[in-house]
């Protein structure tokens, strides 16, 4: 029997209407709730430029500071209120792009409940770059933005994607490079922004800015224990089954691991006066990521699951650059044109696994056999 009381709901339905303008006041105001009390205390307003200079005053002599509207390719007029950095923190979360994370393969493919996507890896990258720059005394918001948007760039189904697409782009498909220089360019982000989303993959040219060597090491230490707890949810791994050197230095939970890595870094980095990592703990880090690469990302059904993203993406893309009118507002494509190419690339790239694979379905005409399947137990 449901214990659902319709009277109740109602008489909630009508109390959370009742609320719609918000509460009168005599100055003309209104507030929230009918008992609001809660302000600052003063009139003043802290506006950004008096930000930026308690900012200035409070950062470590190397931290980036924010000014103005920004180093933009576009010109902009300055927020009043936000610094350049925040404006673009808020224009990542706010961003298609960054949404649609949710929908991507971190390293399963449909992720059950509980299992990491693109999107809450961004997140976790995002807390640990920023514990580490506020030790550090660095820019956390530029940290942060950096860090929300590291990954945008980032196709279905996860690093498989860079092998399907790669064939299609000169020098390769690169998610960091992507995500800075095509996903996110219609934002109009600061240089810094970029430039530590371009660069946070070991395998590109150092960040310009400590805030993106922070997310470089972020980025690694985020994956490394959180792919392996989701590893250990799924029982493909066990805690047991990390190295000793891995367990002596960092223990086999992550909360521990993230202390550990963590800490090793505002150490080394505050010693050394460079970003970096406590050499015994960094050679830890080193052989915990090559144990996931061993037990995790490269086991057959890991395999077995990117040959089919691979199949599917590559299918895709030549569907769509021989009927390019099927791309979204690009009806003056020239069919197997560069540009039509292009497009059918960054249209594939910006897919979400779901996504891809109704499009398998629906204009390949793929069975369910033929299409990525989720990893679980062996």
């Amino acid at each position: 029997m449901s214990s659902t009381n319709p009277g109740t709901n109602q008489s909630r339905a009508v109390s959370w209407a009742s609320t719609m303008h918000g509460h009168e006041h005599e100055a003309g105001v209104r507030f929230a709730h009918r008992d609001s009390w809660a302000g600052s205390g003063t009139n003043d307003v802290v506006d950004r430029e008096r930000r930026e200079a308690i900012e200035h005053e409070q950062l470590a002599p190397l931290a980036t500071r924010s000014f103005g509207a920004g180093n933009r390719a576009i010109e902009e007029e300055a927020d009043p209120f936000r610094t350049c950095f925040e404006r673009d923190r808020d224009r990542i979360l706010h961003a298609s792009a960054f949404r649609r994370l949710a929908g991507k393969t971190q390293v399963f493919v449909f992720p059950e409940d509980h299992q990491r996507t693109r999107l809450t890896h961004a997140l976790e990258v995002a807390q640990v770059a920023v514990a580490i720059a506020r030790a550090l005394g660095l820019n956390q918001t530029l940290t942060e933005a950096i860090a929300l948007g590291h990954d945008c760039g980032h196709g279905p189904g996860g690093h498989a994607s860079e092998d399907a697409l790669s064939p299609y782009v000169q020098d390769g498909f690169d998610h960091a490079s992507w995500g800075a220089d095509v996903t996110l360019a219609p934002l109009n982000l600061c240089t810094e922004t970029l430039d530590g989303i371009r660069n946070h993959s070991w395998s590109r040219p150092a960040p310009q800015t400590p805030e993106g060597e922070v997310v470089s090491w972020a980025d690694r230490i985020a994956y490394v224990c959180h792919d392996f707890e989701d590893a250990v949810a799924a029982s493909i791994v066990t805690p047991d089954m990390l190295p000793d050197s891995v367990k002596a230095r960092c223990g086999t939970s992550r909360s521990s691991q993230l202390r550990a890595f963590i800490g090793a870094m505002v150490s080394a980095s505050s010693r050394s006066g460079r970003i970096s990592m406590e050499a015994d703990v960094a050679e830890a880090l080193a052989n915990f990521r090559q144990f996931n690469y061993e037990r995790i990302y490269m086991r057959d059904a890991s395999r077995k699951q990117a040959k089919s993203v691979i199949d599917l993406l590559q299918a895709l893309v030549e569907h769509y650059v021989k009927s390019p009118r099927l791309l979204p507002d690009q009806s003056g494509l020239v069919v197997e044109s560069p540009a039509a190419l292009h497009a059918a690339v960054a249209y594939v790239a910006g897919m979400t696994d779901r996504f891809a694979c109704r499009q398998g379905e629906l204009l390949l005409g793929w069975g369910v056999d033929r299409l990525p399947k989720g990893i679980g137990v062996n």
